[in-house]
C-alpha cells in the first residue's frame, strides 16, 4: 500500500514514468491503474501480464488521461474484448504496438483493427496460450493490409490460423510496404503455403526477419520469389522432425544465392536437403565477393558433411554460433553446439585434422 496521500506522493514520484509492467496481479489492478491515469501523463507503454479485473472503464480512462500511451501488452491476461476495442478506438491513430494471447475474444479485437481504428499500428503479435487454440483464427490478410498499412512487425506465434479468403487465389491486396519482420513459427502450420506467404509478403521489399519454423509446406521456390533482397534472418527449422530425415529435398541453393550477402542468421534445422544440394547452398558463402555477415548457423539434423562445415567456417569469420547436433555425416565427437569464436574455430581445427574432412 502507498498509505495516506498516496496520490500526491505517486504524482511527484511517477510523473515521468513512461513504461509500466504489472505481472500476476489478481486483484487491485483497478485502483492502481486509476492512480496511473491520474499521475502518469507521460506513460507510453503498459504491460498487463496474467492480470485480472481490467475493465472497459479503466482502459478508457488510461486512453484519455495518458495522451502519449501507444503500446499495450495484454499477453496472458483475462480482458474482455469490449474493453480492448474501446481502448483501441479511443487511442486510434496514436496506437503503435499491440500484443495479445489468443482467446475467444481475439476475433472481435482483430475485427476492430480491420475497421481501421489503428492505421498507424507498427507491431501486432498474437500468440497461443498454454492451451493451443482448436478453432483457427480467421485472418483476412488483404483487409489487414488495407487497415494497417504501416505495420512493421507481424507475429503469429504457435497459433492455429487461417488466411481469409481461402480457396482459389484472391486478388492481391496492397501488401505491407513497411514490414520488416514476419514470424509464423509454430508446431502446426498447416495453412502456411507458398501462396499464403506470397499474399502476405508480395509488397514487402524491406523485410529483414522471416521466421517460418515448423512451416513445412514452404519451399525454396516460394521463398526465392519474395521481393525482399536484404533478408538478415531466415529461420526454417523443422523442430521435432529433425531426427527423421525424409526423402532428400532440393532447392537450398536458391536461398543462399539470393541472400548470401545479407544473411546474419540462417536456420535449416531438420530440413531434409540432400548432400549435393546443401553443398551448393553453403558454397555461396565461400564464393562471396565480400566477407559474409553470417554469425549464426543452425544445421541441426541435416546431411551436412565435414568438408561443407569446414568450408563455411573458413568463409565466415564472424560465425559465433554453430549447431551441428544430430548431423549424421559428421564424426561423433563433433555433433554439438558451438558458441563463440573460440569454440567455432576449435570445431574447424578438429575437422581439418579429421581423416573425414576431405569428404
Amino acid at each position: 500500500g502507498t498509505g495516506r496521500g498516496s496520490q500526491a506522493s505517486l504524482s511527484s514520484r511517477f510523473s515521468l514514468l513512461q513504461r509500466l509492467t504489472l505481472i500476476h496481479w489478481k486483484s487491485q489492478v483497478q485502483p492502481v491503474l486509476k492512480l496511473v491515469s491520474a499521475c502518469c501523463p507521460r506513460l507510453t507503454f503498459l504491460k498487463l501480464s496474467d492480470c485480472h479485473g481490467v475493465t472497459t472503464d479503466t482502459l478508457l480512462m488510461l486512453a484519455k488521461s495518458c495522451r502519449q500511451l501507444h503500446s499495450l501488452d495484454l499477453q496472458h491476461s483475462m480482458v474482455d474484448s469490449t474493453a480492448v476495442v474501446s481502448f483501441l478506438e479511443a487511442v486510434g491513430p496514436r496506437m503503435r504496438k499491440l500484443w495479445l494471447t489468443y482467446s475467444s475474444q481475439t476475433t472481435a479485437i482483430v475485427g476492430a483493427l480491420l475497421g481501421s481504428c489503428c492505421p498507424q499500428l507498427h507491431v501486432l503479435e498474437v500468440s497461443a496460450g498454454i492451451n493451443r487454440n482448436s478453432t483457427p483464427l480467421q485472418l483476412p490478410v488483404e483487409a489487414l493490409q488495407k487497415a494497417c498499412p504501416q505495420l512493421q512487425v507481424l507475429r503469429l506465434l504457435n497459433l492455429m490460423w487461417m488466411p481469409k479468403p481461402s480457396g482459389r487465389r484472391p486478388a492481391l491486396g496492397p501488401g505491407f510496404p513497411c514490414l520488416e519482420e514476419l514470424c509464423l513459427a509454430g508446431s502446426t502450420c498447416a495453412f502456411v503455403s507458398n501462396e499464403v506467404l506470397g499474399r502476405l509478403l508480395h509488397g514487402s521489399p524491406s523485410l529483414r526477419l522471416l521466421d517460418l519454423r515448423g512451416c513445412d509446406r514452404i519451399t525454396p521456390e516460394g521463398l526465392r520469389d519474395l521481393p525482399c533482397q536484404e533478408l538478415e534472418q531466415l529461420h526454417l527449422g523443422l523442430y521435432g522432425m529433425s531426427d527423421r530425415l525424409t526423402v532428400a529435398k532440393e532447392g537450398s541453393p536458391l536461398l543462399t544465392q539470393k541472400w548470401y550477402h545479407s544473411l546474419r542468421e540462417l536456420d535449416l534445422s531438420g530440413q531434409g536437403f540432400g548432400e549435393r544440394d546443401l553443398e551448393q547452398a553453403l558454397a555461396a558463402f565461400s564464393g562471396a565477393p565480400a566477407l559474409p555477415a553470417l554469425s549464426r548457423l543452425n544445421l541441426r539434423g541435416t546431411r551436412v558433411t565435414p568438408g561443407m562445415v569446414s568450408s563455411v567456417i573458413s568463409s565466415c569469420p564472424g560465425l559465433l554460433y554453430l549447431n551441428l547436433e544430430s548431423c549424421r555425416c559428421l564424426p561423433r565427437g563433433l555433433k554439438r553446439v558451438y558458441r563463440g569464436l573460440d569454440e567455432v574455430q576449435w570445431c574447424l581445427e578438429q575437422l581439418l585434422a579429421s581423416p573425414l574432412s576431405a569428404s
